[in-house]
């Protein structure tokens, strides 16, 4: 390993930018724990770090890491951040800014001694812990379920919830619910965050109790700014017609408009508007309008779109030429698509529920350059645990069902990252073969056969 880690090494050094982050090619701060890498990396393997963070990976560990993709999966992240010679001996043990040592630089490491960090064994052993009991807390660079809530020590929904173990959320008291969601509306920013600890004993179900008065407010006025109207582009066509590729992409353009055009009104319409800047909202928008109207495609409008617009997807049909030269992009996004709306038409997300989900993938800390970023992170955390309030209380014998919605979020965002890849030609064939498995599958769970959802790997992978 010794002569592959020096060449990868230098090989980076000299042609890559000196100051590009060695992880992620972001804009390099300097150097930091051994290498030169960025604000978000440096800061990202401190906490996994002295946190004893345990990460999981749900495709083929060997995740692309870029600015963009980064925070898409953490485990690679971390293990990209080990590969490259991130030297964990150099941070400080009680968590304070500063090196332990300036001078310290890369570290080569065997691939067995990274494999022990990565399942988090070397931290057991650390602390002396046996299988019996561990903790898994998450991490990101922004305040978004795709990787977790803030940059601050407090669970991630990706690495918390992707867990192959099961886990009790025995940490989460009262007295911790009371400080945060029973603070007046009026204060400003009192919702801190709080470790959650997790046992192997398994998920149970919380004791009977009330919703917390705060969190009704707070839902409603969500569900207060959305659009729930029908959508109005006409997807009404006749009998017998044959639709073109054109006039199909035509339509999904139309509808994509339409959809973005109600975001904007939206982001107009939120509690919290004038809480944030012109400025950050727009980088908000800009970042997050396909993760949002995708989210938006299989809640509130799904009965639309997997009705009408599938209907009219059903006339038109591919030329051979379209479906031999269908790419492998478009078979990902299409296979990740169908077992989205499948697990969402199994959960029947509420409208409550989607409005939280919405909220919270909408305020994304890690876009390049917000102004606020500490108000991001207190308003995603307001929402995140408000609506792990209201799910629990309204499905108390789900106990489930709020990780199984927050495990959603991050697959939307990988959906939308890969979707920018497909060309725009393949999409009329991707919607209509997404519309007609999902339409299908509707039918046949209606007809009482398989059920709809299938709980393991997303097909495909």
């Amino acid at each position: 390993m010794s002569a592959v880690f020096k060449q990868t090494y230098e090989a980076n050094d000299d042609q890559a930018d000196p100051r590009s982050c060695l992880i992620c090619g972001d804009r390099a701060t300097g150097l930091h724990y051994g290498i030169i890498s960025c604000e978000g990396c440096k800061g990202f393997f401190k906490r996994s770090i002295c946190n004893k963070r345990v990460y999981r990976c749900s495709r083929d560990k060997n995740c692309e890491m870029s600015r963009k993709q980064r925070n898409r999966c953490q485990y690679c992240r971390l293990l990209k951040c080990l590969q490259m010679g991130m030297n964990r001996k150099a941070i400080r043990e009680d968590g304070m800014p500063g090196g332990r040592n300036k001078s310290i630089g890369p570290v080569e490491i065997s691939n067995e001694e990274i494999e022990r960090i990565m399942t988090g064994q070397e931290f057991k052993e650390d602390a002396g812990l046996t299988d019996h009991t561990w903790t898994n807390n998450g991490d990101s660079d922004h305040g978004s379920p795709d990787d977790a809530v803030s940059e601050g020590n407090h669970p991630s929904p990706v690495s918390v919830l992707s867990s192959s173990r099961s886990m009790e959320i025995n940490g989460y008291t009262a007295s911790y619910r009371d400080q945060y969601i029973g603070t007046p509306l009026s204060t400003n920013y009192q919702f801190l965050p709080h470790l959650f600890g997790y046992a192997q004993s398994g998920l149970m179900p919380a004791p009977a109790r009330s919703l917390y008065p705060q969190s009704q407010t707070l839902v409603s006025q969500l569900v207060a700014a959305e659009e729930m109207a029908p959508l109005g582009t006409p997807m009404l066509i006749e009998d017998g017609y044959r639709v073109t590729q054109v006039e199909l992409f035509a339509l999904l353009c139309r509808l994509a408009d339409e959809l973005l055009f109600r975001q904007i009104s939206w982001i107009k319409r939120l509690p919290f508007f004038c809480e944030l800047s012109i400025e950050d909202y727009t980088r908000l928008l800009s970042a997050t309008w396909q993760e949002l109207i995708l989210l938006s495609c299989v809640t509130i409008y799904s009965s639309q779109i997997f009705g009408d617009l599938a209907e009219v997807t059903a006339k038109y049909s591919p030329s051979d030429d379209e479906l031999q030269g269908f790419s492998e992009d478009g078979i990902d996004v299409m296979e990740r698509l169908i077992y989205l709306f499948r697990k969402f038409h199994q959960l029947k997300v509420s409208n409550e529920e989607y409005a939280c989900m919405k909220a919270i993938n909408f305020l994304n800390q890690d876009i390049q350059g917000l102004t606020n970023v500490s108000q991001l992170d207190q308003l995603n955390k307001r929402y995140w645990y408000v609506c792990q309030d209201m799910t629990e209380y309204k499905h108390p014998h789900q106990p489930k069902r709020f990780p199984e919605i927050m495990m959603c979020l991050p697959e939307i965002r990988h959906i939308a990252g890969k979707l920018v890849n497909v060309p725009l030609e393949q999409l009329p064939l991707l919607f209509k073969a997404v519309l007609h498995s999902c339409k299908s599958s509707i039918n046949n769970h209606r007809a009482g056969s398989t059920p709809c959802l299938t709980t393991g790997p997303v097909p495909g992978n």
